[in-house]
């Protein structure tokens, strides 16, 4: 009998490529891990594994397992889930992947929601990029992962992976209260900021993607990036010294820095897909459908708001 829990083992060595990334990709040690793979390979009753050189690398029969892997270990899944909610009870931990902005505008409201409404059900957040929370989704690392995608630029969709989309969330412009383009409220024109100099996510990130080429397809420019900052005060901050603008997502609240002056750009409304992800598997877990319920909530109540 294969154990399901020696499967997410070798599946994480599978996706990680080596015992020590798998293990602390696990939290677990080296020799755990060893330990762990080996029984596997003893319950499977065929060579699972093939030492190359210092390296440990899977065999045919290993590869299989793995492929097979994502199926057993979903349909487990599935059946806790199912059981969990005809017990009805909405308790246990919920581990939720969220880009900064997402994790402080909706998951942090929906933790304190949830401790007041389900109080025995315990959020942990991890805050990252949804590059890295999908695929940890995927291999059960997280439970909960809310991703951004665009127009230009979807993401793949993933068969494990079911999506509740949120409300859209519009792009701003943020700029120097100082800057000529700042006065008054009306829309600013990107095309009218080409000679400006910006502050942009890394440009391995959606985020940061998106920015080159709407200043490229909307304004007709290449903009001059200065800095790469992710975090959306160090970015305000960059931008109220006078120096940079940027464009901003409304969901971030940018008109609360009262350094900045927030616009919408002239050339049209621009938006951005937000959504919460959960393995197909789980997704009916009381506890996990309840966190999304409460993103949800809080997704309708922020990205309603007027923007600026």
């Amino acid at each position: 009998m294969l154990d399901p829990r020696r499967l997410a083992v070798l599946r994480e060595f599978a996706a990680q490529g080596t015992i020590a990334r798998a293990a602390q990709a696990l939290s677990f040690t080296s020799s755990a891990v060893s330990q762990q793979l080996a029984q596997l390979q003893r319950e499977a009753g065929v060579e699972l594994f093939r030492k190359v050189g210092r390296r440990l690398e899977l065999t045919d029969a290993g590869r299989t397992l793995v492929a097979r892997a994502d199926e057993l270990l979903g349909r487990v899944e599935e059946i806790g889930a199912e059981l969990a909610a005809q017990a009805g009870e909405v308790r246990g931990t919920v581990r939720v992947g969220a880009f900064q902005t997402a994790a402080s505008a909706l998951v942090l409201p929906a933790i304190e929601q949830l401790a007041d409404v389900h109080p025995d059900v315990r959020v942990e957040l991890l805050e990252t990029e949804a590059e890295i929370s999908l695929p940890l989704l995927v291999r059960g690392g997280l439970d909960v992962a809310i991703a951004e995608e665009y127009g230009h630029a979807p993401r793949p969709r993933v068969p494990e992976l079911h999506r509740d989309y949120l409300e859209p969330d519009e792009m701003v412009l943020a700029l120097p209260r100082g800057h000529a383009a700042a006065a008054g409220d009306a829309a600013v024109a990107l095309a009218s900021l080409h000679e400006t100099v910006w502050v942009a996510a890394r440009a391995d990130t959606a985020f940061g993607d998106m920015f080159v080429r709407l200043c490229r397809s909307v304004g007709g420019f290449e903009p001059e990036i200065r800095h790469r900052v992710s975090e959306m005060q160090m970015l305000l901050d960059l931008v109220a010294s006078g120096r940079v603008a940027a464009v901003v997502p409304a969901l971030g609240r940018p008109e609360r820095e009262p350094r900045v002056a927030v616009h919408r750009m002239a050339e049209g409304r621009f938006t951005r897909a937000l959504y919460v992800s959960t393995r197909a598997s789980d997704r009916r877990r009381p506890s996990t459908a309840a966190v999304v319920d409460a993103v949800r909530r809080e997704a309708t109540r922020a990205l309603t708001r007027s923007t600026p």
